[in-house]
């Protein structure tokens, strides 16, 4: 606890500049237009699985960091993959023919004045003890594979770090963080849909339903379809009958779901690539598709709020596992969804929330290149006074990126 005041009071002397630009947007919020596309991948995803791996890596060596050093030091352990294995699954049983493979890769400070951490060593145990934490069904001994091949940092990035800690730390990338609010009811009940099958409950409840989950939002004018991507565990489904079933079950689980958060009319589809008359169905033995060759690679799954939102300005940062002190592509990307999620639920005369974050690397963090926030307002609100509201709050954020950062470094947001 003294580390994490310690880390605090550093970085507790942030100036921000305030580069803020306040900007109205005269067109339809995303909720009102005609069409829009929503898709989250759910925990057990190769993609998630990788995003979630790096991530708690990155929090592991701020953790070991601070117990060792007293301070967080340098690395970006933003790069890794999963590479699917090999298995045969049908009704009643299963078995993984070859293993999983997971490779962790990046850079981080191993050694300071002659003593030395094993980053490797930490980001094997958290790869593991991930897997043990987010999914049942793998035998992670005889069908697991972990390597970790993060190297030292390069020099002028750490130095850059090095040369913050005692000031404000400073941005070691020119990139920016995309953020918005409030979600559409397409966006919410894509997320909640997820979150909902891969709950403890319904687990529960239903344990066929494995944790290889992907729900895919269509909204036209009125009408929400949901296609949904469910890896059912082979041992709980005995029979084709028993796996339409479980099927046509958590449709209906979804569809009731739904209703707890709107009127309107939800469809709901599961494993639509099925081919019941040939028997072909989605069976697996630990319900993860990564088990038969589905692969997994940082940043190419959910975005920092949760969801892949075509329909929306999106950064491609792979915010998972990089270092939460001064590392634009995590700190702007989530900074940025707060800070508009913030702004519309104080201010309800503000229908939608987009903001754009730019660094310069080098720069201090708190002093961004450009802060730029578009507003769409309700009919007959006085822009002035709505834009007032805005900066404020985002001056508010920038003066307390201390907090922000430090409350990044200990887990408490997520980057997918």
């Amino acid at each position: 606890m003294f580390a994490a005041i310690h880390l605090l009071s550093f970085l507790s002397e942030m100036v921000c500049m305030k580069n803020i630009s306040v900007s109205r947007l005269d067109i339809k919020p995303v909720a009102e237009q005609d069409t829009e596309y929503v898709e989250r991948k759910g925990i057990g995803h190769p993609d998630s699985l990788i995003d979630g791996i790096v991530d708690e890596t990155s929090h592991a060596l701020c953790r070991e960091y601070i117990s060792e050093f007293g301070t967080i030091l340098h690395h970006n352990v933003d790069k890794g993959l999963i590479i699917g294995g090999a298995s045969s699954a049908t009704f009643g049983s299963a078995r993984i023919t070859k293993k999983i493979e997971v490779i962790i890769t990046g850079r981080a400070t191993s050694d300071v004045n002659g003593r030395s951490l094993d980053v490797n060593n930490i980001a094997s145990e958290v790869a593991v003890d991930y897997f043990r934490k987010n999914t049942r069904f793998l035998d992670l001994e005889n069908e697991l594979s972990v390597e970790s091949r993060i190297a030292k940092g390069s020099s002028d990035l750490s130095s850059l770090f090095e040369r913050g800690k005692s000031d404000v730390p400073l941005a070691n990338d020119t990139s920016f963080g995309i953020g918005f609010a409030p979600f559409t009811l397409t966006e919410s009940l894509v997320l909640e849909s997820e979150r909902y099958l891969n709950s403890k409950e319904y687990k529960a409840s239903m344990p066929a339903v494995g944790e290889d989950i992907k729900v895919m939002g269509l909204r036209e004018r009125n009408g929400i379809t949901l296609t949904i991507a469910v890896a059912f565990v082979s041992k709980f489904v005995d029979s084709l009958e028993k796996y339409i079933e479980f099927k046509e079950r958590v449709e209906r689980d979804v569809i009731n779901n739904a209703k707890r958060i709107t009127k309107e009319d939800i469809k709901a589809h599961v494993n639509t690539g099925d081919s019941l008359e040939r028997g072909e169905v989605y069976l697996t033995k630990s319900g993860l598709s990564c088990e038969a060759g589905d692969d997994g690679s940082v940043g190419r799954g959910n975005r920092v709020n949760g969801l892949i939102t075509p329909f929306r300005h999106m950064s491609l940062e792979a915010a998972a596992g990089k270092n939460p002190i001064s590392h634009i592509g995590k700190i702007y990307n989530i900074m940025s969804t707060e800070m508009a999620r913030k702004i519309t639920e104080d201010y309800p005369e503000i229908k939608e929330c987009d903001i754009a974050i730019l660094s310069q690397i080098g720069r201090k963090i708190s002093d961004p290149h450009n802060l730029n926030i578009n507003l769409i307002t309700e009919d007959g609100s006085d822009f002035n006074s709505v834009s007032g509201k805005a900066r404020y709050v985002a001056e508010g954020f920038l003066e307390n990126t201390a907090q922000l950062t430090l409350d990044i470094s200990l887990g408490k947001y997520k980057t997918f």
